[in-house]
């Protein structure tokens, strides 16, 4: 049984679980289903201050910061005792597509010639730290919600405006992947 759950499984299956996780919140009190939101909650129950964004009653999400905890302790888990002992498998294509862009896989999750803690206090660690997580936080806020929060969530409930939001996420990854990235790897 630990070995089943070592393995990486198939996207079949971890998509159909994360897709169950919808009707399960919505029948268990009406619940969405998002990330993002688990700052806003954080912020509102820490620093309660007169601003109007941060003036609602946190307590009823309280269980989103449950949810969010639940995430970070299964990934602690999961890292620490469910781990594979094999290396990551990187497609070969993938491999060579980043060679060109001179980023070394090391069979890690994240390439170390990027994330690394010697590249923090860098140009680069600049660049897709500080000015990358800006952005994605910009996004996500001026989104009305993070990938998550709209592509599962509201796709489900078939909202137009996660249509759109999910339509934006895709064509911005892939002109940050094809064009933006690039150019950024030559650059920095």
């Amino acid at each position: 049984m630990i070995e089943t759950i070592r393995q990486p499984w198939p996207w079949y299956v971890a998509g159909v679980l994360i897709g169950l996780t919808v009707p399960a919140l919505l029948l268990l009190g009406n619940k969405h289903f998002g990330i993002s939101s688990s700052l806003r909650h954080i912020c509102a129950a820490c620093f309660p201050a007169r601003i109007p964004f941060f003036q609602y009653d946190w307590r009823r999400e309280a269980w989103n910061l449950f949810f969010a905890g639940g995430i970070f302790i299964g990934g602690f888990m999961a890292t620490q005792f469910l781990s594979n002992p094999e290396p990551i498998q990187v497609a070969e294509q993938t491999v060579n597509d980043l060679r060109a862009l001179n980023i070394e896989t090391d069979h890690q999750l994240m390439p170390a010639s990027i994330f690394s803690t010697e590249h923090l206090f860098s140009l680069k660690g600049l660049v897709f730290l500080v000015v990358g997580g800006f952005l994605v936080g910009f996004g996500t806020r001026y989104a009305g919600g993070c990938t998550s929060g709209h592509s599962i969530m509201g796709l489900s409930a078939l909202q137009w405006p996660s249509l759109v939001a999910t339509c934006c996420f895709m064509a911005g990854g892939f002109i940050m992947v094809h064009l933006i990235f690039p150019w950024l790897m030559k650059l920095i």
